[in-house]
């Protein structure tokens, strides 16, 4: 069949790596793609947000699947519009449609969901400017560090946690005041969970699942967890305190409970779900929700599936999911992300890059590239190229991810160089 992928990061190359490879992909497409992409597919110009050019698209191409990669037009509803769409609603599309993609579209939708189907989080409240007095109050009650969400989506850079209770105060009134527009209109002040993070990820028909690989991505610009945000600097997989136990108490007490809650509702749910955990001695809590795969996450998870991925994304699409199993790659993979210098803040596009020489089991992933008019390859984007490895331990998927980023070069590349330490640690503990 041909098949349209929507998106343009390393997320996307990773997902478009796998549905190149399947004897169900006739043709692919992805929109917008970037210079990785093109090589497994044919980049398209689509505004993803205009739902009807990428119908008019769909219709022209005969494309007979589309999967959606960023959470964006599936909380705008893209699924609902090929669903109520009497041309386009015969196409398979991989992502929730609009009800279902608010457990990340509000992130006091999701907290209510998790409540109303007694799935364990932090305790929270919900604020808006007319109720900041009343928020600056239930500060008081908690104790540091003080956790403040946007509810709406704001690039990833919609949660601040702050030491000080002053300066968390303050916070709160600039959120209220607009500092990310109106996904900050309300904001929810959420209690501290003390433990490490990991990300669960489960593909859904809405009534079966299936569970795949667990990941822990690095946010912090710099090393140690420090500085700013990121999309993301590294990945692993899997990871290594997420033992049979651990998981068994995650698919009993979460990922069970959502997919029944979903049913439960009625909400025709069809696509990822990305469980944000923390590991809380020994037990799970969610931090969120999102309704499609994380990035980097999925560089290092989606290199680990051997089972056909568009066979999967069939049977999700058609509610079959139960047909299927799951066949995962037993190694480790670790990823590494080069960003432009600069990066989360202002930083310059346009630079050459020089990719080095391909490896055995390790691959390179565009996520901010394109090709410049002499076809050189340039940066395009904060994030801009990642290299996941995979072998049997994690000191040596580290080693030959590294090695293989030491050979990408262009002006005012950085890189993290201690992905993964945390995880050895544990392990040597």
């Amino acid at each position: 069949m041909n098949i349209l992928l929507l998106g343009s990061g390393g997320r996307e190359h990773a997902i478009a790596c796998k549905i190149a490879q399947s004897a169900h992909c006739k043709k692919l497409y992805i929109a917008p793609g970037n210079a990785g992409t093109a090589a497994v597919g044919e980049n398209v110009m689509l505004n993803t947000s205009d739902f009807e050019e990428v119908g008019r698209f769909v219709l022209d191409h005969h494309v007979e699947m589309l999967v959606v990669g960023p959470e964006a037009p599936l909380v705008d509803g893209i699924a609902d519009y090929f669903a109520e769409t009497p041309a386009l609603h015969q196409v398979m599309v991989v992502g929730p449609r609009k009800e279902g993609a608010r457990l990340e579209g509000s992130k006091d939708y999701a907290k209510a969901f998790m409540m109303r189907h007694k799935i364990p989080t932090a305790r929270y409240q919900t604020f808006t400017a007319d109720t900041l007095k009343e928020g600056e109050a239930f500060l008081d009650t908690l104790k540091a560090p003080y956790v403040l969400k946007a509810d709406g989506l704001a690039a990833g850079k919609g949660v601040l946690i702050e030491n000080d209770l002053a300066t968390a105060k303050a916070h709160l009134g600039e959120m209220l005041g607009g500092k990310f527009g109106s996904a900050s209109a309300s904001v929810l002040i959420e209690e501290y969970l003390s433990g490490i993070e990991l990300s669960v990820f489960v593909l859904t028909d809405g009534r079966h699942y299936l569970m795949l690989p667990s990941a822990k991505d690095y946010k912090r610009i710099g090393e140690g967890d420090t500085g700013l945000n990121t999309g993301g600097m590294g990945s692993i997989s899997p990871v290594p305190f997420a033992d049979k136990e651990f998981m068994k108490k995650v698919e009993d007490r979460i990922v069970k409970p959502t997919v029944r809650g979903l049913a439960e509702e009625k909400i025709d749910y069809r696509g990822f779900i990305f469980v944000g955990l923390m590991n809380c001695a020994g037990d799970p809590y969610v931090i969120e929700y999102n309704v499609r795969m994380g990035d980097p996450e999925t560089e290092s998870v989606f290199p680990r599936l051997k089972s056909d991925v568009v066979e999967l994304f069939i049977n999700t699409a058609r509610g079959t999911l139960d047909r299927c199993t799951l066949s995962v790659d037993q190694r480790t993979a670790a990823c590494v992300m080069m960003v432009a210098g600069g990066y989360p803040e202002s930083y310059e596009k346009g630079k050459v890059i020089t990719l080095g020489t391909d490896v055995d089991d390790v691959q390179v992933f565009h996520c901010g590239t394109k090709r410049g008019k002499e076809d050189e390859l340039l940066t395009n984007g904060g994030r801009v190229i990642c290299t996941t490895a995979l072998a049997a331990t994690l000191p040596e998927a580290l080693m030959k991810s590294y090695n293989r980023a030491a050979e990408i070069e262009w002006e005012g590349k950085y890189n993290r160089r201690d992905i993964g330490q945390d995880l050895l640690k544990i392990m040597v503990n």
